[in-house]
């Protein structure tokens, strides 16, 4: 816990991004050692000048990275750092991915598929019912479907997934005390229990306009796909589809009437080679070449998969709880710490359990 303290503190210090963050814990030895250093030592790390090095050593951000253990503890918050096995694999590779992320959900964020879907918060009819369309025709395809809970097309793309049982998370550039806008809260809590919401800022930060450009390219990055339904030639939608671009991302654009504001940047994406004209789900799936899931193949596993007495006694147990945590398994079976957790890696592998966020494990069979 004192560690974790430490990776949200450093977060907190002013002036210190991302890629510095990294380049600290790096030169430093680890999160806690950067606290530690004098800024003699700091100043002999490349990129570090005077002002950022005072930053360092005289900003205290300790008691706000206490306060944020407190929310996490108190509202079953994942904290995600970097260095985290459980880091999202698509984010991880670019230098200015957040250094800790915020998690509240049931979806896991590694999924075989993840699409993004933005557009402009004024949408037209037709672009709406587009977009429900796309969501709706990815049923029966394992893939989680990420947008930012704004107005317009963002919040059609969540609701149209909570209704056709499709998992979806919103990305937001606000902490998790909060939900923005307001009107959203009621579909924000449906998607808890859908998938889930994800931020980079702590609870104490809210809606600050530069926020929301940063939280783009969390959308880009950690999707496979990005689709713009409509949005004009400027505005955060056009910033995620740039950002996925220069992210090596697909990016797709439903095309519209030449001089229907709304599809300008749409129909700018296609004309530049930026994005691939798309007008149907299938048009998507065609060109992503993803597969529907074979729900055969997943009973065929679950009918001969092969347990040992320990094994089938951890199955049961969730069986008959939903979930649990591996200490309220500890509590049940007597086991070890470690024996438990070399148990549940094995019945991992074998498809048998699965973690979610918060470590609760369910059974899958």
């Amino acid at each position: 816990m004192n560690d974790l303290l430490y990776k949200i503190a450093i977060t907190k210090i002013p002036k210190v991004g991302p890629v510095t963050a990294r380049n600290l814990i790096s030169y430093c030895g680890g999160v806690e050692a950067v606290f530690e250093a004098k800024k003699s030592q700091l100043l002999k790390i490349p990129g570090i000048g005077q002002a950022t090095a005072k930053l360092i050593v005289e900003q205290d951000v300790l008691a706000a990275a206490e306060q944020e253990l407190d929310f996490i503890s108190n509202n079953g918050i994942q904290p995600i750092f970097y260095l985290d096995e459980t880091y999202p694999t698509r984010l991880k590779p670019y230098p200015d991915a957040p250094l800790m992320l915020f998690y509240k959900g049931t979806s896991p964020l590694q999924r075989p598929y993840m699409l993004a879907i933005v557009g402009t918060r004024k949408p037209s009819a037709h672009g709406v019912a587009i977009c429900e369309e796309i969501v709706e025709g990815l049923q029966g395809y394992d893939v989680l479907v990420v947008s930012g809970l704004a107005y317009g097309i963002d919040a059609t793309a969540h609701k149209q997934c909570v209704k056709s049982g499709i998992e979806t998370i919103g990305v937001l550039g606000h902490g998790l005390s909060q939900i923005y806008p307001a009107q959203h809260r009621s579909l924000a809590k449906q998607m808890l229990e859908h998938g889930g919401l994800l931020t980079e800022y702590t609870h104490q930060e809210g809606p600050d306009r530069e926020h929301f450009p940063a939280r783009n390219r969390i959308i880009a990055g950690l999707c496979d796909a990005l689709v713009v339904v409509e949005t004009p030639q400027s505005g955060g939608s056009m910033i995620s589809a740039n950002m996925a671009v220069d992210y090596n991302k697909d990016v797709f654009a439903i095309p519209g009437r030449p001089k229907d504001e709304r599809s300008k940047g749409c129909n700018q994406l296609i004309k530049t080679q930026r994005a691939q004209l798309i007008e149907s789900a299938e048009d998507l799936i065609n060109a992503m070449n993803w597969e529907k899931e074979d729900r055969s193949k997943n009973v065929q596993r679950q009918l001969f998969v092969e347990l040992d007495e320990q094994e089938q006694q951890l199955v049961n147990l969730l069986k008959e709880q939903e979930s649990l945590t591996i200490d309220q398994l500890a509590y049940h079976t007597q086991l070890q710490a470690s024996s438990l957790a070399a148990l549940l890696l094995g019945l991992e592998f074998k498809g048998a359990v699965r973690m979610l966020p918060g470590k609760k494990y369910i059974s899958l069979l």
